[in-house]
């Protein structure tokens, strides 16, 4: 690791003489862990003007730069004259949090040293101080015009992830552009935003020049209680610094069990992870689905018929296609990629490193066409997986009839019944529930998948007043067409052995 700055070893002699204000080490001395030492060093390396850390919610990101603030404003990190930090977030009372800390942190030291500051907690809340050239600490709320002017030497932007998009980049550009007057600094902190769509999501993902990023977050569809993960998220739980490991297990567990809105919120906030709370379910657990992975060699037969759910993907995405045999529950699924760009870079693009790679190399994963995959081709390869049988139904989203009629007629499928569905609340939800059932049943066996199982930890459904479910994405770049596929050829299925068989006629003679 490169030598650390000035400024940032000035702030790791300064930071430790700083008394704890709240919680159950209250009473004692900072002491950093490890993540924040890292952060301190990257955020005050040399050329760096925004330090961006992301962790789990009590990972102690606001009390650390509430102290990093302290150390500005009496001039102990980068000293200049007239020294302005700003408390910036959402609202009033978020940025009290911060200001709050800072509080703390004053009131912690020693009675000649706290003379010196002028705290003010009326209609505007600030600390004053005319020590050292001077400084003022201020809080302000998500509203650019009420930072126009100004020339801050440091500023904190407070769960960032939360703040609404238009007066949030509002703020932001008003905040950096006062920074560059006199070189000042920004640390962005946050939990995780729900999506990659969100500002804060950008600094992490397309950070621009001068900018350090640290992110914990452990990689997407594991199990909520899986430990390692969870410590990847809460860094500090093995320091002694907000929930506990033991905690951290039992609170996801306890989300397991209630589901909905619960599971995505602790994934979210506990895990860093970007997933929306707010009227989301997953479609099923890791844990769930596992359950219907069996042996390749305990697969059940290819009897009885065989239904044909396809997924197609616009350009640049995935396609997938599932055979499902309802009388037996086998089920088996492939995607395809257009050729460009290659699997590793799409798979570092979406965030899942090489686990596209390890899709095709398992042969779960082909690529085929150029920018887009052939619809015609694609459904001819899939049609001959099957060795001459021919499908009793194929299912298909509605809106793309024209291109699966091209398709049907290029891959000599004209004759098979197509059954269209949507993905909307009417078929969507009536297909979602007849495929957890089907699962929940034991009605679904298939081999170990890591398509499959990629794609639903990516799947989670969107939830309306009524309680009605479609099947949508967690993630912007989550793949999740082998699921879709999966859910419409599964549910089909229960439809079609769930039919009432109608009795034969008899013939009377005279």
């Amino acid at each position: 690791m490169a030598r650390a700055s000035k400024e940032a070893m000035a702030a790791l002699r300064f930071l430790p003489k700083l008394v704890i204000p709240e919680g159950r080490t209250a009473g004692k001395r900072l002491k950093l862990a490890t993540y924040q030492k890292d952060f301190v060093r990257g955020a005050f390396a040399k050329d760096i003007a925004a330090g961006v850390l992301s962790i789990g919610r009590g990972g102690a990101k606001t009390a650390l730069s509430a102290g990093i603030a302290l150390g500005h404003l009496v001039g102990e990190i980068a000293p200049q004259p007239k020294r302005e930090i700003i408390f910036a977030a959402r609202n009033r009372d978020q940025a009290k949090i911060a200001f709050g800390f800072l509080v703390g942190f004053i009131e912690g030291l020693p009675e000649d040293e706290q003379e010196q500051f002028t705290i003010r907690r009326g209609s505007k809340l600030e600390v004053e101080t005319a020590e050292n050239g001077g400084g003022l600490a201020r809080v302000i709320a998500a509203d650019g015009k009420s930072i126009l002017g100004g020339a801050p030497t440091l500023a904190i932007l407070d769960e960032r992830a939360a703040w609404e998009r238009e007066k949030g980049d509002n703020l932001e550009n008003a905040i950096l552009s006062g920074l560059g007057k006199r070189d000042g600094r920004a640390l962005i902190i946050s939990t995780s935003a729900p999506d990659d769509a969100n500002t804060f999501s950008r600094w992490l993902d397309e950070p621009p020049p001068g900018t350090y990023v640290q992110e914990h977050r452990p990689e997407p569809g594991l199990p909520p209680d899986d430990l390692a993960s969870l410590l990847i998220a809460n860094p500090g739980a093995v320091e002694g610094i907000g929930s506990t490991p033991e905690w951290l297990v039992a609170q996801a567990r306890r989300a397991i069990a209630r589901g909905g809105s619960a599971l995505s919120s602790f994934r979210n906030l506990n895990r860093n992870e970007r997933v929306a709370s707010d009227d989301r379910s997953v479609l099923v657990t890791v844990d769930e689905w596992l359950g219907a992975e069996v042996a390749p060699d305990d697969l059940p037969e290819r009897a009885g018929p065989v239904i044909l759910g396809v997924d197609l993907g616009g350009s640049r995405s995935m396609s997938a296609a599932s055979l499902y045999w309802p009388e037996t529950g086998r089920l088996e699924s492939v995607g395809a990629f257009p050729c460009k760009p290659g699997l590793a870079d799409r798979g570092a693009a979406d965030g899942v490193s090489g686990r596209y790679v390890e899709m095709h190399d398992r042969g779960e994963l082909v690529t085929m066409g150029e920018t887009t995959v052939p619809v015609g081709r694609f459904m001819a390869d899939v049609v001959a997986l099957l060795d001459g049988q021919t499908p009793a139904a194929i299912v298909g989203d509605r809106f793309r009839h024209a291109e699966f009629l091209e398709a049907l007629n290029d891959a000599g499928l004209e004759r098979v019944p197509f059954i269209w569905r949507g993905f909307g609340w009417k078929d969507g939800s009536e297909d979602v529930e007849r495929f957890r059932r089907a699962l929940f049943e034991g009605k679904i066996c298939c081999a170990p998948s890591l398509l499959l199982r990629s794609a639903f930890a990516d799947a989670i459904t969107l939830v309306d007043p009524a309680g009605n479910h479609k099947l949508a994405k967690a993630r912007s770049t989550g793949r999740i067409d082998a699921a879709a596929a999966t859910v419409l050829a599964v549910a089909q299925g229960i439809r079609m052995t769930s039919a009432p068989k109608g009795k034969r006629g008899r013939v009377a003679w005279g």
